[in-house]
């Protein structure tokens, strides 16, 4: 039986349906808003996973060609590996609803979500996760939502639930939040420095949207929800909780106050060692379970250490930011690169100058676009020190690459102040938390050492939080260790101005809105508190660029010269980039880019292409070569592709009878543009610039055209 569901949101209708598609899933659930259309489905294992040391869920998201009417490219003609669009929108949909899974849940859950129709006007991420929810709440597996989702933006100062494509290219922000009807669970977007009450209100204005949605999916369920799972309980042999906790909490605490983390982690697992030897012979294969209630112990102590006495296990009290060192141009062939410490968390980014050819071209549902600014972001196996394989990018780093380049877009200059690409490259040296947010401020000071004109620093901080109860503490810049045990991951960006970037990730069932107040506050006081010390490496872009970054500049021709610059088949530009050893680029316009290290370079391909597209003007004098001769006269070549004929008549004031006794191809000649026709044709001449020999009488029957009267009439030529 098919059902369905539908509000109003926005002025669109968000629709639910389930009973149509997919049957044999768990669970099925169709989402329309608009003409944009997504599937999410999920499935659960029917067989536990044995000691899988935590809750085997895989989310994806996927969008088809075929949902804006188009057919994949390449020779397969078929949707290929997930694009970077597909694997943040899956980070997107996992982050929200993992928390919501029974923590020792054993079966296998994959949630897929299909983009089946876009109508170019909604981004489908949204719906992705709306889906994912709905689908997962009418399964059998347990499941502690729904939780609703909308994007928000802001245009001209008002709030737009999940504005178009068009609204947000005017909006000065841009937030995904994802909420259950009591409390905020997940928030990720960007802004053009925003304060932190907007910001705030941006989020209650989305919560009102999300308890609407989490309602329609209520309504769903009632109706076709399944019946849940029994979550099995941990088989735990008597005495084995004992024998662990017995040793863990005697020996931990001094183990988990080392300040090194290297050190701490090497006494935290010689304590682990020990337990699982005295317990491997009275609790044989039960060393998974022992290593779980070892770790229970080292969050208890760790959570109970900062909420009852405000002390983290580096000895920092909750709002204490480890010590920060910055240092600028540490290499020296690079156009601009930075190294930024904070505590055991180490960035070394640099930034690259690049071209138009250097753009990178998206293809996405919404159409084709170009990129002229990115941020990449590595984090290898050696900067925690562990021994890894090597296989590409994975969705964490392409995930935190994408918010260190929200958190700085908003002071990158626009391509008409700056015309170049750019490209940032994050390598993550040694971390302990917060290297996202260590690439952002470690990204500022390389933009500056390169001499990329950005409005301001920017800087970003991670927040935490442990709450049981009442008692409830918010740390700012938290260790890798904190993010494990704690409740909350909030890592926040900007400037001295207000917010540029933020990524809320709760594992707990939500934060209030004074509660996300107070984690803002600190965390503009922790911003500003680096952007001081960064400030007094650099405070200000550098006046000038590397001396091996590429000098640019623009010159503008009319669109009908485009063809005399490119040459027939390319062969003129080809030839001007060969000469001067620049690379030429030309819009439809007829805008021109010419770069080149070398500033010499670029003055001659701008020569060059100056001369091609000079328009002759008549009554002017040109220096030409001679490219031709005929018995009517020669061709000259008075500027670059631009040639016209000297007639026989125009070489001197007496009858010539061969043009070769005067000229030869290859020659110079001095020649005066006497008209240009309609045709676009030139008439030179060669005699108007040579003195008329004194007396000398017309001849009868030559071919001196000068009236024989003395006039200055010209009789029109035969041809």
């Amino acid at each position: 039986m098919t059902l369905n569901k539908t509000i109003d949101l926005a002025g669109q209708t968000l629709g639910l349906e389930t009973g149509r598609l997919a049957k044999q899933a768990d669970g099925a659930v169709v989402v329309r808003y608009g003409d944009t259309v997504v599937l999410a489905t999920v499935v659960g294992s029917q067989t536990p996973k044995e000691n899988a040391g935590f809750f085997p869920l895989s989310v994806e998201y996927r969008e088809k060609a075929f949902a804006v009417g188009k057919i994949p490219g390449g020779f397969f003609k078929r949707e290929g590996r997930p694009t970077e669009k597909e694997t943040l929108s899956s980070r997107l949909v996992d982050r929200p609803i993992r928390p919501l899974f029974p923590k020792f849940f054993p079966y296998e859950v994959q949630v897929f979500v299909s983009v089946l129709s876009s109508d170019r006007e909604h981004d489908p991420d949204v719906l992705g996760i709306i889906g994912a929810s709905a689908a997962v709440s009418i399964s059998d597996i347990p499941f502690d939502g729904p939780i609703g989702a909308v994007r928000v933006g802001r245009v001209s100062g008002e709030f737009v639930i999940n504005p178009t494509f068009a609204q947000l290219a005017e909006s000065d922000m841009n937030v995904v939040v994802a909420a259950s009807e009591d409390a905020i669970a997940m928030v990720e977007g960007e802004a053009s420095e925003i304060s932190e009450d907007a910001m705030v209100a941006a989020l209650e204005f989305a919560h009102e949207a999300c308890r609407k949605i989490v309602r329609l999916q209520k309504e769903l369920v009632a109706e076709a929800g399944k019946s849940k799972r029994p979550v099995p309980e941990r088989a735990v042999p008597e005495g084995l909780v004992e024998a662990v906790r017995r040793t863990a909490m005697e020996k931990l605490p001094a183990a988990l106050m080392t300040v090194s983390k290297m050190d701490r982690r090497r006494s935290v697992h010689a304590i682990l060692d020990e337990i699982r030897t005295a317990t491997a012979e009275a609790f044989p294969e039960s060393d998974a379970i022992a290593g779980e209630i070892f770790g229970e112990c080292e969050r208890e102590i760790i959570r109970q250490k900062i909420l009852s006495e405000k002390k983290r296990i580096d000895g920092r009290g909750v709002d204490d930011i480890r010590p920060i060192a910055c240092e600028v141009a540490v290499l020296p062939r690079t156009h601009g690169s930075a190294l930024f410490t904070r505590g055991e968390t180490q960035s070394m980014t640099v930034a690259t100058l690049g071209t138009k050819t250097d753009e990178q071209r998206i293809e996405g549902l919404e159409g084709e676009s170009w990129k002229t600014y990115m941020l990449h972001y590595n984090f290898p196996p050696f900067s925690v020190g562990e021994v890894k394989p090597f296989r590409g990018p994975s969705r964490r780093e392409i995930g935190h690459g994408n918010l260190a380049e929200r958190a700085l877009k908003a002071v990158i200059p626009t391509e008409s102040a700056f015309p170049y690409t750019l490209r940032i490259v994050s390598d993550i040296l040694e971390s302990n938390g917060s290297s996202s947010m260590a690439t952002v401020c470690a990204g500022s000071l390389a933009l500056m050492d390169a001499g990329v004109p950005v409005k301001s620093s920017v800087a970003g901080i991670a927040m935490g939080l442990v709450k049981e109860g009442d008692r409830v503490a918010v740390l700012t810049d938290i260790l890798g260790d904190e993010d494990h045990v704690g409740d909350m991951d909030f890592k926040v960006t900007g400037t001295r101005k207000g917010v540029t970037a933020f990524q809320m990730d709760i594992k707990i069932k939500g934060i209030s809105s004074a509660l996300m107040r107070e984690a803002l506050e600190k965390a503009k006081a922790g911003r500003i508190h680096i952007l001081d010390i960064m400030d007094k490496t650099i405070a200000a872009p550098k006046p000038e660029l590397s001396p091996y970054a590429p000098r640019i500049i623009w010159i503008k021709i009319d669109v009908d010269q485009i063809g005399a610059v490119i040459g027939p088949g390319g062969k003129m530009i080809r030839e001007i980039c060969e000469r001067s050893g620049a690379e030429i680029n030309i819009e439809d316009d007829g805008t021109i880019q010419i770069a080149s290290a070398d500033d010499a370079a670029c003055r001659m391909a701008r020569e060059i292409i100056e001369g091609l597209t000079k328009k002759p003007e008549p009554g002017k004098i040109y220096k030409g070569r001679v490219t031709k001769t005929t018995n009517f006269g020669a061709f000259v070549e008075i500027l670059p592709g631009k040639e016209g004929l000297l007639h026989i008549s125009e070489i001197a004031h007496h009858r010539v009878a061969r043009v070769e006794e005067y000229m030869k191809v290859g020659d110079e000649v001095e020649v005066k543009l006497l008209s240009v026709s309609p045709e676009g044709k030139y008439e030179l001449s060669r005699k108007v610039l040579i003195e008329k020999p004194a007396g000398e009488p017309p001849r009868e029957g030559g071919n001196d055209r000068t009236p024989r009267d003395g006039g200055n009439d010209r009789p029109p030529r035969r041809r």
